[in-house]
């Protein structure tokens, strides 16, 4: 379980640092630009996964190994 939560705090983690690349270079990456309805809200999608990285890797920080 520790791994998964591992895994999918890094998968959040490179989803928001590419939104916030994506808001401020103007790059064509990322899941949250391909979301429609978030059109205008990216932003604020992009730090919410980087919260939710931060959360994840929290929370397999504190489960036992094995």
């Amino acid at each position: 379980m520790k791994q998964l939560l591992e895994f999918l705090g890094v998968i959040a983690l490179a989803q928001g640092v590419m939104g916030l690349l994506n808001e401020f270079t103007d790059w064509d990456w990322g899941l949250v630009q391909g979301l429609g309805f978030l059109d205008g809200f990216e932003l604020y999608a992009s730090v919410a996964l980087l919260v939710l990285a931060v959360a994840l890797f929290a929370a397999a920080g504190s489960r036992k190994s094995g």
